[in-house]
């Protein structure tokens, strides 16, 4: 599910003696090239780190990325595909912008996703539906499918020697060395297809790979996936130029997910031999987490989840004879959350992470009783690096406050050696993230603060700047320098709940005369699975706009939100909309009671779980909010999917109380204040049906309301164009409903 849009995270002003500041627009915020600077997407780095990667967008097109390169010696950069020279703009397959859409790319053309082969001598290139390797020995890119059909889940195998994809439901794979292409599956179709991840695996579980190469080519696991008893779902996908609808297998909560199984196959063996499955247990209720690979190739590794998500096993698998073992096991009272955290050590043992004490830390399992590593009142947020020959990790979290994420590495323990203390390799006041190589010598570090945009430099083990790769500083010619002067500093905050609970928030507050009130827009997410929005990184500049046009603009992060542990999570399990909206409800207050805060002036916005935390909150507060905004919002939690939603509310064909007390559309009687629904009409997460139940409960109950729906748009609400008129309707929406100070005088065509 999640989504957040135009979730505030929290800018600051320019020191004195800057350029004179020019009118901030929603045009130019949705326009080329994008206000924050060119910032890239996909930053990696070559196995061998010499090499940094990245997707960058095109200075007249936000929204169109080329693949670059970047020498991490010299400095030099070069383009590898320039995706309007190689790239047909074909239309893709109905499948592949769903997946792209699960994959947070929906909207984005060129080259969206690629991948390196282990080896370090080439680079898998999707484009425009077909498949396409750039070797770095020749500068050369070759083609390798050009089909009507859209190839699905390209692998590259780690020694560049074959591709795998997926076409018409089958597994083919293209040998590179010959050219030939082999069919490795014939029973694709209907209900069954083969290496891909199911719906929930993508949209919930962030696991996108159906295939999993071994490390010396020779076999590759795949996943079959039978949605014969998943239920049929007929989605209208209702454009400007008509209407197409597509049948989805769509697991909603309570109904049957699809059977993932597991086969090894040979790619140079017989054509005839048959693949081996490996032995996942006689419960076929349950999910395929994630799959490794060991290092040596001798064993696979399986993350198995029960289908109330209480338990999870690692397994151990023979390759050749599909037994497994498991190798250790994670229990909650509430739910297990997944990670991409595992890595095997040289020495057998495995690095692990676990919240079995209540915060995300370091584990090391091996042949006796697990190891602790890190420990404490913070949370690990994933690991990025391992340096295998020190034995030393390397990890992204939020040791220091909730407000900032840093890098830090720490010593394992190893050869009696006890474990480390973390070291924190980045400076304070920001928001990080890293990727490294296969050895952790080298890092590829973005970060952001208040008052700077995304930039990415190259680092090394410890941290220490080598050289930029985006400095993308907001001064000279940079696109938001001219409006710098008048950017405005956020007031970080906390608040105590009843019960001890410290809770966040932040506050753009507006330039207003001495003595005056002025209203007040609360942005909400409120939902689990997504980081804290109040954090001291770059800012949205739609809370921006509004504050510049005179309105409070204010977030708070309730319980339920990931990034400060379990304890802090779990108060949301089997009771959704409940806690959060307590929480949010101290922040109101908080709100109201400031002298330049117009109490009678106060509007809540949000979007996906947002959205339905503004329903929550007018029902459950009918008069304390002016008005609100609900985007693409649940309504009705049995129409959402099994995975997200009976994580956190179990199972309604076992216990139908806890839906009962999280739904909205039974409370609609209750929202009497000025609301505006918002909805993508192609929207294949948050289905169009929770805002059609909403209004037609609300139509009967007589409850007046206002409504704008996106022909063609899905749960992202993408395109310059259609994003202006999208914040335009919500502005022109408050202005009306709440007498902004600043009417508008713009021009219609502005």
């Amino acid at each position: 599910m999640p989504l957040v849009l135009g979730a505030l995270v929290w800018g600051a002003c320019l020191p004195a003696g800057t350029a004179a500041a020019v009118e901030l627009t929603l045009q130019r915020i949705m326009g080329s090239p994008a206000l924050s600077g060119p910032v890239p997407r996909a930053l990696k780095l070559s196995p061998d780190g010499r090499l940094a990667t990245l997707l960058r967008p095109r200075a007249d097109d936000r929204e169109r990325y080329d693949l670059w390169a970047i020498d991490t010696t010299t400095g030099a950069e070069r383009i590898l595909v320039d995706s309007q020279l190689l790239g047909s703009n074909a239309e893709v397959s109905e499948e592949e912008k769903m997946r792209r859409e699960r994959a947070r790319l929906g909207g984005t053309r060129g080259v969206v996703q690629y991948a390196w082969a282990a080896d370090g001598r080439s680079i898998l290139v999707p484009l425009d539906g077909d498949l396409f390797v750039f070797t770095l020995a020749d500068d050369r890119i070759r083609r390798i499918t050009a089909t009507p059909e859209t190839e699905l889940d390209a692998r590259m195998a780690p020694r560049g020697g074959f591709v795998s994809f997926v076409r018409g439901q089958d597994l083919f794979i293209h040998d590179l060395d010959s050219g030939s292409e082999r069919r490795l599956t014939t029973d694709g179709g209907g209900a069954v297809s083969w290496g891909t991840a199911e719906f929930v695996a993508q949209e919930e579980m962030d696991r996108h790979d159906g295939v999993w190469w071994s490390p010396d080519e020779q076999a590759l696991v795949v996943a079959r996936v039978d949605e014969t008893d998943v239920p049929l779902v007929t989605r209208a996908a209702i454009g400007a130029d008509g209407t197409r609808v597509h049948s989805q297998r769509y697991p909603r909560a309570g109904s049957p997910n699809a059977r993932v199984s597991l086969h090894v196959f040979r790619p140079t063996g017989p054509a005839d031999a048959p693949p081996v499955p490996l032995d996942l247990g006689p419960d076929h209720d349950r999910y395929v987490a994630r799959v490794d690979w060991a290092p040596d190739g001798r064993s696979i590794l399986v993350q198995r989840q029960s289908r109330d998500q209480r338990r999870l096993d690692l397994l151990r698998f023979d390759p050749a004879t599909g037994r497994g073992t498991v190798v250790a096991t994670e229990e909650q009272p509430t739910w297990v959350n997944l990670s991409d955290d595992l890595r095997s050590l040289p020495d057998g043992r495995l690095l692990w992470t676990s919240e079995r004490d209540g915060f995300r830390h370091l584990w090391v399992l091996g042949d006796g009783a697990p190891e602790q590593v890190t420990r404490g009142p913070w949370a690990i947020d994933k690991v990025v690096g391992l340096d295998r020959a020190a034995a030393r990790a390397f990890f992204i979290g939020w040791t220091d406050t909730p407000l900032e994420r840093h890098l830090y590495a720490v010593d394992l323990p190893c050869d009696g050696r006890p474990a480390g203390t973390p070291r924190r390799l980045t400076e304070p006041g920001g928001w990080h993230d890293a990727t490294m190589d296969d050895t952790a010598s080298r890092a590829l570090v973005t970060r952001s603060t208040p008052a700077q945009p995304p930039q990415t430099f190259l680092a090394d083990a410890a941290g220490a700047r080598i050289r930029w790769i985006e400095e993308n500083r907001p001064a000279g010619a940079h696109p938001y320098a001219p409006f710098m002067a008048d950017h405005i500093e956020p007031e970080f905050g906390t608040l105590v709940t009843p019960d001890g609970t410290t809770l966040h928030h932040a506050h753009l507050q507006p330039r207003i005369a001495a003595g005056a009130k002025a209203p007040a827009l609360v942005i909400v997410y409120g939902g689990p699975g997504v980081g804290p929005l109040v954090a001291r990184r770059w800012g949205s500049l739609t809370a921006q706009y509004f504050a510049r046009r005179g309105w409070h603009v204010f977030s708070i992060d309730n319980r339920g939100t990931s990034g400060r542990g379990k304890a802090f999570e779990d108060p949301i399990h089997r009771a959704l909309g409940q806690i959060e909206v307590a929480d949010q409800m101290l922040g109101h207050a908080w709100l109201a009671s400031r002298a330049d805060v117009d109490p009678a002036r106060i509007a809540v916005q949000g979007w996906s779980y947002g959205g339905y935390m503004v329903l929550r909150l007018l029902a459950a507060h009918p008069g304390r909010f002016a008005a609100g905004v609900a985007g693409a919002p649940v309504t009705a939690w049995d129409l959402y999917d099994t995975h997200y939603t009976e994580r956190y509310l179990g199972n309604p064909t076992s216990d139908r109380a806890p839906y009962d007390r999280s739904d909205v559309v039974p409370e609609a009687d209750r929202i009497a204040d000025p609301l505006l629904l918002i909805h993508g009409m192609a929207d294949d997460n948050v289905i169009f049906d929770n805002t059609a139940a909403l209004a037609a409960r609300l139509q009967k109950t007589g409850r007046l309301f206002e409504m704008m729906v996106y022909p063609g748009q899905t749960h992202r609400i993408a395109g310059p164009e259609t994003g202006v008129h999208l914040w335009r309707s919500i502005e022109d929406f408050l202005d009306r409903r709440l007498a902004s100070p600043r009417a508008r005088s713009r021009a219609p065509t502005e």
